[in-house]
């Protein structure tokens, strides 16, 4: 399993983003492989994660190369005050189960 975590901070949107932003998200949800999305930011706003997951690199390569996606990375400085990306392998995943997650728990419940 792999993640990629997409951190930015948030400059001015606009229509073109929230255009680009939905079909980068459905082009997400269509590849290959593709798990799920956990998304968070600072108390402040200032900074924001969305963290994407894959059952393998495939779906994670097929949204990397998708034509949308790639152009967005050529506008990100109108839109975001920075950002920086994160890609891992899942190695192991665990926890009380209280909630359910995408990521398989490796540990049995005490």
């Amino acid at each position: 399993m792999f993640s990629a975590a997409f951190i930015w901070e948030p400059g001015t949107y606009d229509a073109e983003f929230n255009e680009l932003n939905a079909l980068i998200e459905a082009a997400a949800v269509a590849s290959p492989g593709y798990l799920g999305v956990e998304e968070w930011k600072t108390e402040d706003g200032k900074r924001r994660n969305a963290t994407y997951y894959w059952e393998g690199m495939e779906g994670l390569q097929a949204l990397a190369s998708h034509p949308k996606h790639i152009e967005a990375k050529s506008k990100y400085a109108k839109w975001y005050n920075g950002y920086h990306v994160v890609i891992s392998e899942v190695v192991r995943s665990y926890g009380d189960s209280a909630f359910s997650h995408f990521t398989p728990s490796t540990r049995s419940a005490a």
